[in-house]
């Protein structure tokens, strides 16, 4: 009974981790509808300031690149629970060596994001600077 419960422990752990990830899709996506949106509207102004526009796009490549990360994370942790889930003691290492790679791939996702968030609030910055520059 003991080594039943041992393999039901691990099985469902890495699935657990899921939803916190499935949360950053969510904020990440809308991230991206926000910065898509502001894009959207320098192309409708014919903005002259290309540096901004080409800044804003680097940073929507690295919202992309999260979102993909954390796709590549949740697709690994639910292999691994899967995995862990068959209970075959031939293949349980697998599914905790899975399971790393899909958190460490989950930590490169929220190193994207913090990538991100820093060059945010400096492209924001310049903004205001050229704006007040102008008047």
């Amino acid at each position: 009974m003991q080594e039943y419960s041992n393999i039901m422990e691990n099985w469902y752990l890495p699935i657990t981790i899921v939803p916190g990830i499935g949360l950053l899709i969510l904020s990440t996506s809308n991230l991206m509808v926000t910065l898509t949106n502001e894009l959207s509207g320098f192309i409708k102004e014919q903005s002259k300031d290309e540096s901004i526009i080409s800044r804003k796009l680097i940073q929507l490549k690295t919202l992309n690149r999260a979102m993909v990360f954390f796709y590549i994370s949740v697709a690994c942790l639910a292999i691994s629970g899967l995995i862990g889930g068959l209970q075959l003691s031939s293949i349980n290492n697998t599914a905790t060596y899975i399971s790393i790679i899909g958190i460490v791939i989950m930590l490169l996702g929220l190193f994207s994001l913090i990538k991100y968030s820093y060059r945010a609030v400096s492209i924001r910055q310049d903004q205001f600077k050229a704006k007040f520059n102008k008047n």
